[in-house]
């Protein structure tokens, strides 16, 4: 019966091409492309598929990368009248950028570390000061200099070895996120010659300060699953494997405890954990599993005097908890509770201090820090006074100070990093981000926390901004932005940037829905595998909401996510294109069936705990029945505009591109279809400090344009 569906769903592509292709000669000149029509046919489980676009798989094929050109033509054409419009946008935003910045210092190992940018510069320059930061400046890397002659280009993973002689780096010039890492000499400002190519940029040093640890990535699938150690001085060819991890469910990776005691090589998956621990000392010990991998049983590790502490959701601990064991007896066993699991709290992480445990979590959707000293003199929270802000430790690398340094920022407040004294409570606020340009003042907007009820009676919050004195007439122009996947919450945060469209007149809205972590970890269970569903529907219903409230219309109404996000867009579209205007759509993940049913796909086997196992017939049908690409239907759809990258290694270009080409053959109406691909690019867009900019005032312009704002 499916079959016959969808024989009779490709005989309707057909029909819709003709008639849109005739509608366009008809409207304008400027006729978007139409990919030619190749069927293959896709059997699993006594299904049939018909891909008749499955041709643009093929990166090398000259045809392929025509037909990308010709979209971008196409896409430049049709938005050819906004281009001045777009050039003001860059200079408004980049105009609000402090562009001679410099990050706040910190300290570690006896130097100062600072990252600063210099006018008319698009990438950052790394230093550090010896001792004091009244001392000479030595420059560690120019990124500007180290991106001559680059499309691309990226510097990650820097790692200091502890007698500050040697710095490892990894530069990607593509944006696969397939790094070469390098060793620079910082004594004598010589890079060495040896180039460890396909890692993932990041390493570790030994204690004796000649022995780098690093992960190299599968070339194919680009999964992080080997573990190497390099002698400085010997060729990379030479390297010792020391972990090959062949769950190709797992990823790997390695690093140093923030005590430089250990060594430790991580692997990870969805739903499971485990460490390997070897003395920091003795690199070329054996490592020892800390605790074996158990199916469902995720931890972390964090070293501290003669004990680990470990946040677990072993035993149950949905929202986790925090344990302890002896360094000298590791295994699950000897691990004893000290914060308890707790069903309205979820611990997200922890800091360890000399004199003070500080704990991160989440409760009710937002963040919270607490303070508790080991003496026991009583703990306490940080105190925030609002419901849409975002609160998080950054960079505390000195065991024994009372200084915690943590970052603030709310929808209307830009961002701070804080260093308070956790024994007095005094703050000191280090820096503000500072929004040029004399317009900015945070008290003309108004933030708002609301709760929309989903069609199950579930309330999920939305975080919304806005400029004061706006009505709420259902005239108001609203982007509603989500995620909604791996647990990855979407804290309310500032934008400079977004003051472009709140100062014309839109509300900014993001749709805490359930596939995040932002209420817990069941509001992540609840919106994955078998209950994706509640995702896309929470979006709609959130969306609806605002409608129902007169915040909007659905005149007015636009949505957008990237990635993960993109197929929560690719999912709306399909379910409900009635109620947006216009739809952003980054990077989509929206061919999802074929995507994780090829295993030489990077990410795939990784997340079968995250989508389920398409091999899986019970899986298969689940995924099919929202996948974007396979639900495209021949009904009208909103304005859409959607990115990506040739060289994406998370997304593959080709989703997109398939997707936009089926529903310009199958929709039923003439809205703005736009498919814009950065020949030159990977998952995030662009690199530089403002080519970004640029990506970000085609989307800007793309809304502003659809409501007839024009300057």
């Amino acid at each position: 019966m499916r079959n016959v569906i969808y024989m009779l769903s490709t005989c309707i592509t057909f029909a819709a091409a003709f008639s849109q292709q005739k509608k366009m000669n008809m409207s304008k000149e400027n006729i978007p492309p139409v990919a030619k029509i190749i069927p293959k046919s896709l059997e699993k489980h006594g299904h049939v598929r018909i891909d008749n676009y499955y041709w643009l798989n093929e990166r090398e094929n000259l045809e392929v990368i025509d037909y990308l050109n010709k979209e971008n033509e196409y896409y430049q054409k049709e938005t050819a009248h906004t281009k001045k419009f777009q050039e003001e946008l860059f200079a408004e935003m980049k105009g609000r950028i402090k562009e001679d910045d410099t990050s706040v210092p910190y300290l570690y190992n006896g130097y100062w570390y600072i990252t600063r940018y210099e006018t008319g510069k698009n990438y950052p320059i790394y230093t550090r000061k010896k001792g004091s930061l009244d001392a000479a400046e030595e420059i560690l890397f120019d990124c500007n200099k180290m991106a001559e002659g680059h499309a691309y280009f990226q510097l990650s993973g820097m790692s200091v070895s502890e007698d500050n002689k040697w710095c490892a780096f990894g530069v990607d010039l593509v944006s696969r996120r397939q790094y070469t890492i390098q060793i620079k000499n910082l004594e004598t400002g010589e890079i060495l010659p040896v180039k460890i190519e396909n890692t993932t940029g990041g390493s570790t040093w030994a204690s004796d300060n000649k022995t780098l640890f690093y992960t190299r990535k599968d070339a194919q699938t680009l999964r992080s699953y080997k573990i190497f150690k390099h002698k400085v001085g010997t060729k990379s060819e030479n390297d010792q494997l020391i972990f090959h991890e062949k769950d190709d469910t797992f990823d790997t990776f390695v690093y140093k405890e923030k005590s430089k005691k250990y060594l430790v090589i991580g692997s990870t998956s969805t739903l499971t954990s485990e460490y390997q621990i070897l003395e920091a000392n003795n690199p070329d010990g054996q490592f020892r599993i800390f605790q074996p991998r158990v199916r469902g049983v995720e931890y972390s590790i964090s070293h501290y005097g003669d004990s680990f502490y470990v946040v677990t959701n072993k035993d149950k601990a949905t929202n986790f908890k925090l344990m302890k064991t002896p360094e000298t007896a590791t295994g699950s066993d000897n691990w004893k509770d000290l914060i308890p699991h707790r069903k309205d709290a979820l611990i997200e992480g922890i800091e360890i201090f000399k004199d003070y445990l500080v704990v991160e979590e989440r409760s009710n959707g937002l963040n919270k820090i607490q303070i508790k000293p080991w003496n026991g003199s009583g703990d306490y929270y940080l105190p925030f006074d609002i419901e849409t802000y975002t609160a998080y430790t950054t960079t505390n690398v000195d065991f024994d100070t009372e200084i915690l340094r943590y970052g603030y920022q709310s929808m209307a407040t830009p961002s701070s990093v804080i260093d308070f004294n956790m024994r007095t409570k005094e703050k000191t606020v280090l820096k503000e981000q500072e929004v040029l340009g004399g317009k900015f003042d945070k008290n003309n907007y108004t933030e708002e926390r609301i709760w929309a009820t989903a069609q199950d009676g579930t309330k999920v919050p939305i975080s919304i901004v806005y400029r004061k004195g706006i009505q709420k007439n259902g005239k108001n122009p609203f982007l509603l932005y989500a995620y909604g996947s791996y647990g990855s919450s979407m804290d309310p945060y500032f934008s400079s940037t977004r003051l472009s469209l709140l100062d014309r007149g839109f509300i900014y809205g993001i749709a805490h829905i359930r596939g995040g972590e932002d209420l817990g970890r069941e509001w992540y269970e609840n919106g994955k595998l078998l209950k994706k569903i509640n995702t896309f529907t929470d979006f709609i219903d959130c969306s609806k909401y605002v409608i129902e409230q007169k915040y909007t219309s659905t005149q007015h109404l636009y949505a957008e996510g990237g990635s993960a996000g993109g197929l929560l867009m690719g999912a709306i579209v399909n379910m409900a294109p009635k109620l947006y205007n216009g739809v952003i759509a980054q990077v989509p993940f929206v061919d999802v069936v074929t995507t994780m049913l090829d295993d030489s796909i990077p990410l795939t086997t990784g997340e079968y705990d995250e989508w389920g196992n398409p091999n899986e017939k019970v899986y298969y049908d689940y995924m099919l029945s929202y996948s974007p690409y396979d639900q495209v239907k021949a009904q009208d759809y909103p304005n859409m505009y959607v990115s990506t990258g040739l060289h994406d290694s998370q997304v593959q270009y080709w989703e997109p591109a398939k997707w936009v080409a089926k529903i310009r053959a199958m929709r039923t109406n003439n809205n703005q279809l736009f498919l814009d691909t950065n020949m030159d690019a990977g998952h995030g867009g662009a690199s530089g400090r403002f080519e970004a900019l640029k990506e970000l005032a085609k989307e800007f312009s793309f809304l502003l344009d659809l409501e007839g704002i024009k300057r």
